[in-house]
């Protein structure tokens, strides 16, 4: 919808204007081709691109929506300011509170892929339906057959509060793969009939051009295939690249996946699956997370996008996804005991922000930078992690407790940037050794 009043558009239905109250003057749907199509009398259902919805609006006597925006059309999804605002009064304007749109029914029970839910070898020669299957005694390279199914989803992001995940296998992250150099990926990509769009996937493992992204263009109610041979060993992300991407990534379109070194990697105690990324929303980036619970059903704001601020900075899809009962060494009766070793797989998403992935109160003994085997540092507190990258950690669990993960770009933590990870045993005055305390509130954070 266009509203007559502010002129933003809105895509979270209702006849009301979220912003301003206003009513719509003209209805407006997403176009996965050209940007949008107008429905109604005056629109005809004609497909326009941004320039030609702008024009069309101006002969309703709304140009005043097209001067000075300086926004490119996906921007327009989640608001926009009038033409004589500032950026000051536009990021005013659209962080004031809009009328809430209920919660809608949710699609799946939980939307985040927990860290325990990855493959354990990368011999296995078939993934379909969830299941790393067939696994098999190497001689060599061998054929990987992969099957992701593509899901447009309404899920809780916190209580009260829901979003549309667009997602691989219905999970955010999507299915986490795990391969040796020189095997074959025989990859499948089916999207649904009711779908909205098309969906793809860029494979930043692949040798090839665009990952793989355009082969794999994929329109509702078709499939696609893609075999490719993996030439380079290391942590690499996968993610929709059909357009917008931006708007496909920060819907949740993002896995990992490891091509391990000739010989594989050094065996560990515990390995787990963790990914960082950021959802934009109508509501911007004012407010921590945890007083966007009972806030109704959230629309994704390619605006806020635009400015880099974001409404959540999750782990695995949402906030609170590794924590309580879900966190690591406790979730499905999972222990990780002291004198153990773990090893976390960690990406970044983005689709905006760098990560300074910090575990509290741990060293990393083992740091694969950039998500390369080959380059390694070690004793290290705090690493890096881009935008579109990945790295691998390694460390010792030596004194028992809770262990937080977290973005040290800190008040990513109000977002929802926080991981907890438990360790169990005994317990080791001779490097921890607390003397006197207060008890102000529990251990395991800064």
């Amino acid at each position: 919808m266009q509203c007559s009043t502010c002129m933003k558009i809105w895509d979270v239905g209702g006849t009301e204007c979220p912003y301003c109250g206003g009513s719509p003057v003209q209805e407006v749907e997403p176009d996965w081709q050209y940007g949008y199509r107008l429905k109604g009398e005056e629109g005809g259902g004609i497909v326009m691109d941004r320039r030609q919805l702008l024009r069309g609006a101006a002969l309703l006597g709304l140009a005043a929506a097209a001067t000075g925006s300086g926004i490119g059309y996906a921007a327009t999804r989640g608001g926009g300011g009038s033409a004589e605002a500032g950026p000051r009064e536009q990021v005013a304007a659209a962080t004031a509170t809009p009328v809430s749109v209920p919660a809608k029914p949710t699609d799946v029970e939980e939307i985040s892929r927990h860290p325990m839910d990855m493959p354990r070898t990368a011999d296995y020669t078939l993934y379909d339906k969830g299941q790393y299957q067939n696994v098999v005694q190497r001689a060599g390279p061998i054929t990987q057959e992969v099957h992701f199914n593509l899901a447009e989803v309404v899920a809780t992001m916190v209580d009260g509060t829901t979003m549309e995940f667009w997602t691989f296998d219905s999970t955010v992250p999507g299915p986490m793969l795990r391969a040796r150099v020189g095997d074959t990926l025989d990859f499948f990509l089916h999207n649904p009939p009711d779908a909205q769009m098309p969906h793809n996937v860029d494979f930043h493992a692949v040798t090839g051009p665009g990952g793989g992204a355009v082969p794999l263009d994929t329109p509702p109610g078709g499939s696609s295939n893609l075999r490719v041979k993996l030439l380079n060993p290391g942590i690499f992300i996968y993610h929709c690249a059909f357009p917008d991407i931006p708007d496909h990534l920060s819907h949740g379109m993002y896995g990992l996946i490891v091509v391990e070194p000739e010989g594989g990697l050094p065996p560990v105690d515990h390995e787990y699956y963790l990914m960082q990324s950021e959802f934009y929303t109508e509501r911007g980036g004012r407010l921590a997370y945890s007083q966007l619970k009972d806030a109704g059903h959230l629309a994704n704001s390619m605006e806020f996008g635009n400015m880099e601020q974001p409404t959540f900075v999750v782990w695995n899809g949402r906030p609170e996804a590794v924590a309580g009962h879900r966190a690591i060494g406790v979730h499905n009766d999972d222990r990780i005991e002291t004198g153990q070793t773990v090893r976390l797989f960690v990406g970044n998403a983005g689709p905006n922000l760098v990560s300074s992935f910090h575990l509290i109160g741990e060293i990393f003994d083992k740091v694969y930078v950039e998500g390369s085997f080959d380059l390694v540092n070690r004793n290290v507190q705090t690493t890096l992690v881009p935008a579109g990258g990945a790295t691998g950690v390694e460390f010792k669990a030596e004194v028992p407790g809770d262990y937080i993960a977290v973005d040290h770009s800190i008040f990513r933590i109000h977002k929802g940037a926080v991981a907890s990870l438990h360790v169990e045993g005994e317990d080791r005055p001779d490097i921890f050794n607390p003397i006197k305390t207060n008890n102000l509130r529990s251990a395991g954070s800064h």
